[in-house]
């Protein structure tokens, strides 16, 4: 089921399907960027590459799904060209829309923890495990990666193993 009809590709479709899923480009800033100037940063980059591709969405799948491969694929593609200067391109104004901090930022210490945790794993890892936090089938998480899903839940069992040994190694006081 698809939350866009494939024949209707406006600008306002895409503002109201984008208003309507933007926790997913949040919840991606968040695992990615460290500061609310930097998630600012990403989170525009990642509404223009959703503008940008967005007349190229043919609803072969849900429009989630879809926006968080490009949001993750653009977070990935950014952090990995971190120390380079990237160029950006200004939306319409009808389209720019301002970072709105609707996500709620009052993290427990356990996923303070976590997210600390998830800093050191690799970007397609921290990828996959927001997916899976996002209680995504593994098929989901393997389309959205570009990955089969036996590949995506071996990586997930990997990554619960390595997280658990970093929670027995440690002690909180």
């Amino acid at each position: 089921m698809n939350d866009i009809d494939p024949q209707l590709n406006s600008s306002e479709d895409f503002i109201d399907l984008l208003n309507k899923h933007q926790n997913i480009i949040h919840k991606i800033c968040h695992l990615y960027r460290s500061t609310r100037e930097e998630r600012e940063d990403l989170f525009q980059e990642i509404s223009i590459q959703l503008w940008n591709a967005y007349p190229q969405f043919k609803g072969h799948s849900k429009f989630s799904t879809w926006m968080y491969r490009v949001g993750l694929n653009t977070a990935i593609t950014l952090h990995r060209k971190e120390r380079k200067q990237i160029a950006t391109s200004a939306l319409d104004e009808k389209v720019n829309l301002p970072y709105q901090e609707e996500y709620d930022t009052s993290l427990d210490e356990k996923m303070k923890w976590l997210l600390e945790k998830l800093s050191r794993f690799s970007a397609i890892d921290k990828a996959l495990v927001l997916l899976y936090l996002e209680d995504k089938k593994f098929e989901e998480i393997g389309e959205t990666l570009g990955i089969s899903s036996v590949n995506a839940r071996v990586k997930m069992n990997r990554i619960k193993k390595k997280l658990k040994s970093m929670l027995n190694n440690e002690s909180y006081e």
